[in-house]
């Protein structure tokens, strides 16, 4: 099922690397005019472009785009009660681990008089989405909430596309979970649309305008989030999932056979990535892999993802290479399942999360590990995180001088502004010592 990639007797550059590893056949850039015109249709019309979008896109009109509190209420009231039960362990879990996340501020006393505070200040109001699409996301609405309030945002809103086999009301768990979290704002708005109401706001819904937009998405999700970055932060463009897994023949056939399905159930364009430096334990991979996707209940969706361009069995000489073709990937979700755990894990630098030995699968991370599962797609995790606490804090400087102690810089100052031809610059401090 598995197409092959050997690098067997060579070594790549990171660069040849780069050109070898798979990707989905997707192009936020190409969905780009199509996700600027809709965030264009809200900020110009309002209410009335995201009833339209949604009656295009979803299929529904809904009744109000903003979703009345009792609705919210008896969405709580409805929730199955080991549904209850499991959102509110796993939101244990994901507070206990963000709050790890916050740093202590710091104070540098760099000479009598001369202090440099270091502090971590919220945003005050961020916008959450959370997909609708082929599945419901309750587990989302946790893993984009609870950072939030643990960062101490004061501020939080909530979107998620309307469901037409719910009248146009946004899928009863995702608002029960919300509910469940305190959430009050809550808007039934999805797709390219929804980011452009939460980056320019939506007046005559009361939705004002937030300061950061986090959440997985669709495609045209990803290129909405790249048109409003300019207005507004955003934690990345999400794009489909992925799982690259590094086992030697020490690892559970079946174990890695069920991890590469659980992520290829997600879409067509999911990819999942077998590592490897024995080429019989991969092709017992292979063997479970055939009977896993026959057996599970999103078999064809699961085939075409595993089929696709974008997934691979790689065979390489040694574990060093592996972690090397894992670094040029980038993954989203990485296992690592080989008898030295702790000397694969040390060369691997680029990952979105980690997933140790054969009792931590992907699946855990989802849901009930403590760990975010919004984490960067398409090889972002070479040069970004994952969803956390400090995804909504932003790093601050407080500077705190006396005389004494901005007397003895002057002259430091005085020269370098005097080098950059800014004189001005000089004469700010010296302007406080002309007597």
């Amino acid at each position: 099922m598995l197409r092959t990639i050997d690098l067997r007797g060579r070594r790549p550059t990171t660069a040849e690397l780069l050109a070898l590893v798979p990707r989905a056949a997707t192009d936020v850039s190409a969905a780009l005019d199509a996700a600027g015109a809709l965030v264009d249709d809200v900020r110009r019309h309002g209410e009335t472009a995201l009833l339209d979008q949604a009656e295009r896109f979803d299929g529904v009109r809904p009744a109000a785009v903003r979703v009345p509190a009792d609705e919210l209420t008896a969405a709580l009231a409805g929730l199955a009660p080991d549904i209850t039960a499991a959102a509110l362990q796993t939101i244990e879990r994901v507070r206990a681990a963000s709050e790890a996340q916050v740093p202590a501020p710091r104070v540098t006393a760099l000479a009598p008089g001369a202090v440099v505070e270091q502090r971590w200040q919220p945003v005050g109001r961020v916008g959450l989405y959370v997909p609708g699409g082929k599945a419901v996301y309750p587990s989302s609405v946790i893993m984009n909430v609870v950072p939030a309030q643990v960062a101490g945002v004061r501020s939080i809103a909530l979107a998620s596309p309307p469901q037409s086999a719910f009248g146009g009301a946004i899928h009863p768990t995702i608002a029960g979970i919300a509910a469940l979290l305190g959430i009050t704002e809550v808007y039934a708005m999805g797709g390219a649309g929804a980011i452009g109401a939460f980056a320019y706001g939506v007046a005559g819904i009361g939705l004002e305008p937030v300061q950061r937009v986090t959440g997985p998405g669709n495609v045209f999700v990803a290129a909405a989030k790249r048109v409003v970055q300019a207005v507004t932060g955003i934690d990345a463009e999400a794009g489909p999932t992925d799982i690259l897994v590094i086992a030697d023949d020490s690892a559970d056939p079946d174990f890695v056979a069920a991890d590469l399905v659980s992520q290829a159930e997600h879409d067509e364009l999911a990819a999942s990535l077998l590592v490897t430096d024995s080429a019989e334990f991969a092709a017992r991979v292979e063997e479970r892999l055939e009977t896993r996707s026959e057996a599970t209940k999103h078999s064809a969706r699961v085939r075409s993802a595993i089929g696709g361009v974008q997934s691979a069995l790689v065979l390489v000489d040694d574990l060093e290479q592996a972690a090397d073709f894992a670094n040029a990937f980038g993954p989203e979700h990485l296992e690592i399942q080989v008898r030295d755990v702790d000397g694969t894990l040390a060369r691997v630098e680029n990952a979105g999360a980690i997933f140790v030995g054969p009792y931590s699968p992907v699946s855990l991370g989802d849901y009930a590990a403590g760990s975010n599962h919004v984490l960067p797609t398409g090889g972002q995790a070479r040069h970004a995180s994952g969803l956390s606490a400090a995804t909504f804090l932003r790093p601050q400087q407080i500077v705190r001088y006396d005389e004494a102690a901005l007397r003895e810089v002057a002259h430091v100052i005085a020269a370098l502004s005097a080098e950059e031809n800014l004189p001005a610059h000089g004469a700010a401090v010296t302007a406080r010592f002309s007597d």
